[in-house]
């Protein structure tokens, strides 16, 4: 499916930087000079609500846990994490789990569950996800790229109309955990998946960080984000937080906490620390090649901390 086709608020005949129709730029940006489009554009009132909203509110009835994934600081493992969560719920042949890539311009996940290459299909009834088995279905922009190598070059308005559609154009049926993968940071597409899922409830997010204060840093904005919207904090998990020997199980610490690592900004924030996951380099090995890292080493010991970290999730969510 190509993306052009995806988005109905840009005009075939639109520049290349079009805001969409529906923002509140339309006709007014610098892209919008010398489009055929403009006047029209620029003479529309104000519409009111998003007329998205209730239509993702229908789409989201059948799903259970809405859950975001949050980090302030790129390259902490979010996504990994992400799927490694979603791996877990999904052992359970009975729970439907559910991933939403919203990482519009570094989609990883297609590749982390193994989904590398495939495509978004649609029919009457929306756009199917990409399932990578029976009960784990994924949705990203990068089933939509002509090639892992293309950039994705998008300003606000057009992710925004992505994620208006990833919400309620696609089929997801029955899930009992939708797991959002966001960006770094706390701006567009965050702001838009809160926006979006106002109504329909989201049940908390997850922060991600590393043991390192620049890492911490961001952390404490994303809280402050989190507290700002209103959304609750399930809580906090420290990747990377010691070096575990495939060989001999020894761990040793890498990234040391030189203010205290999440153990410390927990305290400090009033946030519960779920647990820390140590850096075992199979973990990236698996990620690569788009397989279950809790499958195929059973014996780790970062194995062992995310099914505790799972575990105190489901505890926290009432669902033990």
């Amino acid at each position: 499916m190509a993306i052009a086709a995806t988005l109905p608020d840009i005009p075939a005949n639109a520049p290349q930087h079009c805001p969409g129709t529906e923002s509140e730029l339309a006709g007014k940006a610098d892209a919008c000079k010398g489009c055929a489009n403009q006047e029209i554009c620029a003479s529309q009132k104000p519409t009111g609500p998003d007329p998205a909203i209730p239509l993702i509110r229908e789409r989201m009835q059948d799903v259970k846990r809405k859950i975001l994934i949050l980090s302030g600081k790129g390259g902490v493992g979010k996504s990994t994490f992400t799927a490694q969560l979603a791996w877990a719920f999904a052992s359970d042949d009975t729970t439907q789990t559910g991933v939403l890539d919203l990482d519009i311009c570094g989609p990883s996940i297609p590749t982390i569950l193994g989904l590398l290459n495939e495509q978004v299909h649609s029919s009457a009834s929306g756009w199917s996800p990409v399932y990578a088995q029976p009960n784990l279905a994924a949705i990203s922009v990068g089933f939509m790229l002509p090639s892992a190598r293309d950039a994705v070059m998008w300003r606000g308005p057009k992710k925004n109309g992505l994620i208006s559609q990833f919400l309620k154009d696609v089929d997801w049926g029955h899930i009992d955990y939708m797991l959002v993968d966001t960006p770094p940071g706390t701006s567009d597409e965050h702001l838009s998946v809160v926006q979006y899922l106002k109504e329909s409830g989201i049940d908390g997010a997850i922060l991600i960080t590393t043991p390192q204060e620049v890492a911490l840093q961001d952390v404490r904005r994303e809280i402050d984000f989190c507290r700002k919207v209103g959304i609750r904090i399930i809580g906090l998990v420290e990747n990377m937080s010691g070096f575990v020997c495939p060989n001999c199980k020894n761990e040793s610490q890498i990234f040391k906490p030189t203010t205290g690592g999440a153990k410390r900004l927990a305290e400090d924030m009033d946030v519960e620390l779920l647990g820390s996951v140590p850096l075992d380099p199979r973990i990236g090995k698996s990620a690569d090649f788009g397989v279950s890292f809790l499958d195929e080493y059973p014996d780790s010991p970062a194995t062992t901390a995310y099914l505790d970290i799972i575990e105190r999730i489901r505890e926290i969510l009432g669902d033990t």
